[in-house]
């Protein structure tokens, strides 16, 4: 097929890790597994948010039109909940600071394209990280310039400052956005002063992107920096701490020029009136939905603190709603491996047909928290698995 991309054979399709939907379909392809695996809050909407979002699909929403496609009343509820939970003032932040997208991914592929596309330029990615910034610029043609996180998931901010003038000393694309995730998936754990000061110094030619997903989980934000300074964006999402995965809706927060750059490139009605209603509903109830996030940072540290005492496994402090492990020398020796990755697969493996189903991603294994229910299947699949109790 000679009208395809060459480069498109290297690629492959980005699959969902299992279903998670409740239908036939879903149950007729494996038995019903506790998905600890994508990040996604356990809980769901409580039944009488659902109750008037059903209500409003019978009498406001028309399913025959297209949805509202400037999405003002999202922006201003983005608006008065970034006032409210990261302390920002309300004479720095305007609906010209906010962008909306269908999931943080479709912003992400919007600023790749705003930035690179045509070879204009690279990105820079610390590893292990999100893996959809790679994924996204893959499909896009647009060069990855990846380094390796040190031995405690810090950039290497020496060798990163280093990347980059190579590539604007040679004929490759230079640098034109760095994308952080704060706190960074699946290692989790929250960019540091040192990071953040190297971040702060980066030319201006150069987009800072923070991928904010787990803020509702860490408390810690830059915002202030997003909406003082020309070359950064925030981006969040509604699909953890609000519950809304299903919806797939996605937010920036930037200054006026990078907001409307990323506007150029939105598809048209990309936000359907579902979702929208879903969203200005989610943050209407704001405080009633985020009640969740103390039981689940208890989850965290409980589920933390007795996977730290298994022999068998090494684990990291986290700041967000999931906890990322690695097999220590005794874990690899009792599993008769020799080599991280052979011995995550079979836990990986083994956790699957218990019934649980984590992600083994970026040299480690990452445990979304669930409910009390589900990560006391977890900690007793794990010993299972690994044949020694804490």
């Amino acid at each position: 097929m000679a009208f395809l991309r060459d480069d498109l054979t290297q690629l492959a399709a980005y699959k969902s890790p299992h279903p998670t939907g409740s239908g036939s379909e879903a149950t007729l392809i494996q038995p019903v597994l506790d998905g600890l695996d994508t990040n996604e809050s356990p809980i769901d909407l409580p039944e009488d948010l659902k109750a008037e979002l059903a209500e409003a699909y019978r009498h406001q929403i028309l399913a025959n039109r297209y949805p509202n496609g400037d999405h003002q009343a999202l922006k201003q509820a983005v608006v008065s909940y970034a006032v409210q939970s990261g302390g920002i003032d309300p004479k720095t932040i305007s609906l010209e600071n906010v962008t909306l997208g269908n999931g943080s991914d479709e912003l992400i592929r919007s600023v790749l394209m705003a930035t690179c596309l045509g070879n204009y330029g690279s990105i820079l990615v610390s590893e292990p990280t999100f893996s959809m910034y790679g994924i996204l610029a893959n499909t896009l043609g647009i060069k990855v310039c990846r380094l390796q996180r040190q031995n405690d998931f810090a950039v290497d901010t020496v060798a990163a400052q280093s990347a980059i003038e190579s590539t604007e000393a040679s004929d490759a694309p230079p640098v034109r956005a760095v994308f952080m995730v704060h706190p960074n998936s699946p290692t989790g754990n929250a960019l540091t002063q040192r990071e953040l000061d190297w971040l702060t110094q980066l030319s201006t030619d150069i987009l800072v992107v923070v991928d904010e997903a787990y803020f509702e989980f860490s408390g810690h934000t830059t915002l202030a920096e997003a909406l003082s300074r020309p070359n950064w964006l925030v981006l969040r999402t509604f699909s953890k701490a609000f519950r809304l995965a299903a919806h797939r809706v996605g937010y920036g927060i930037a200054h006026p020029a990078i907001i409307s750059a990323l506007e150029k490139l939105r598809l048209p009605y990309n936000l359907p009136s579902f979702s929208q209603t879903a969203a200005l509903t989610a943050l209407a109830h704001s405080d009633r939905l985020l009640t969740q996030i103390p039981t689940l940072i208890s989850e965290r540290d409980r589920l933390s603190s007795v996977l730290s005492e298994h022999p068998y496994l090494r684990v990291w402090p986290s700041n967000s709603n999931f906890i990322y492990v690695r097999l220590s020398d005794r874990g690899l020796a009792a599993l008769t491996v020799t080599n991280q990755a052979d011995g995550l697969v079979q836990v990986f493996e083994q956790l699957r047909a218990s019934g649980t189903l984590i992600r083994h991603t970026g040299g480690g294994l990452r445990i979304s928290i669930g409910t009390a229910a589900e990560n006391e299947r977890t900690l007793t699949n794990l010993q299972q698995v690994l044949g020694s109790k804490p």
